[in-house]
């Protein structure tokens, strides 16, 4: 009899699951995948339980934001309170792992296939070595794998939350502009987020000077900010914006330059999240990578690094299916 696993990749917005089936050669199948609006269930294992209902798992793996100690997570931004215990007696006693939402997410990144991909960087002799990955969506995420005895093992991290450091006049203006709203701490998760897209939006208004278009005042009343913002700007109907998501793209190079040197990740970069791939253009067309190459003497060293983006939005999904199949 076949066995199967539960996968999960749950954020602030939505949890996605899904069903792995093992085969005799280890491999693993989908066998069937849902997505839930995350605030509509009360707790991880009621929205586990809708889904895998009448199917028998021999293991299961979430990825979650927020620290995990001791089998217990605390979700930064979901109101979930979390405890493999509590998933695994609702589950029927099986093995369980609870594990930071970008530490499943870069055991995705081992997986994907060349189509899912995008080369911002490339190189043409990338080094075994570890990697980083870094996830601008809901929040910002930052995790690495460790490459060690010819395998990779995931760290987790709450870099994100890490203090914004501006690499430039403009960038110093608006930390300014965000100690202002957000005194006590200003961290990268404040500009490289959905909500940090609708902080530079701001910024960029009052530093314009330039009245918001009453087109635009309704599509960020009616839609999401940032992805009104953003569609404003990919179809260059609005400076303001494309000065909002150019800032983004330059801040974003910078903090993933910083996150490769923390790690030394010779193996590689990836950004993972659902906003790259939204605005893909904005990171090839030279900001992202004017970023990224602002560490002076350490730029040498940045240019033997790969970078790429994720465009597979199930990569987490594969990457905690791989974990739940690690368990058996």
């Amino acid at each position: 009899m076949a066995r199967l696993v539960l996968a999960g990749d749950s954020g602030g917005t939505k949890t996605n699951l899904g069903l792995f089936e093992i085969g005799d050669d280890g491999k693993l199948k989908l066998v069937r995948h849902e997505r839930y609006v995350t605030l509509e269930f009360k707790t991880l294992e009621e929205v586990c339980l809708k889904f895998a209902a009448g199917a028998r798992v021999a293991a299961a793996c979430m990825g979650v934001p927020g620290p995990i100690i001791d089998g217990r997570a605390t979700a930064t931004n979901v109101h979930w309170r979390m405890s493999e215990e509590a998933l695994s007696r609702a589950l029927g006693g099986v093995k369980t792992r609870l594990v930071n939402d970008l530490g499943v997410t870069a055991y995705g990144m081992l997986y994907l296939l060349p189509e899912e991909m995008r080369v911002l960087h490339h190189f043409e002799r990338p080094a075994r070595g570890n990697i980083a990955v870094i996830a601008a969506g809901t929040g910002l995420g930052e995790s690495a794998l460790v490459y060690e005895n010819g395998g990779y093992y995931a760290v987790a991290s709450e870099g994100g939350h890490g203090d914004f450091a501006p690499i430039n006049d403009e960038q110093i203006e608006l930390l300014r502009f965000l100690r202002a709203e957000f005194p006590d701490h200003v961290s990268f998760e404040r500009v490289l987020s959905g909500p940090g897209i609708a902080n530079l939006y701001r910024f960029q208004r009052k530093r314009s000077g330039a009245p918001e278009p009453e087109w635009l005042t309704k599509m960020i009343a009616n839609d999401d900010p940032a992805a009104a913002i953003s569609d404003a700007a990919l179809e260059a109907k609005d400076e303001v914006c494309v000065a909002t998501l150019t800032t983004f793209a330059e801040i974003y190079g910078a903090e993933a330059s910083n996150l490769g040197l923390k790690v030394l990740a010779l193996g590689g970069i990836y950004l993972a999240g659902g906003i790259a791939p939204k605005v893909l253009p904005f990171l090839t067309g030279g900001a992202f990578m004017r970023g990224f190459f602002s560490k002076g003497r350490l730029n040498a060293m940045l240019r033997q690094i790969e970078v790429r983006v994720s465009l597979n939005p199930g990569a987490a999904l594969t990457g905690a299916a791989h974990c739940a199949a690690a368990l058996l």
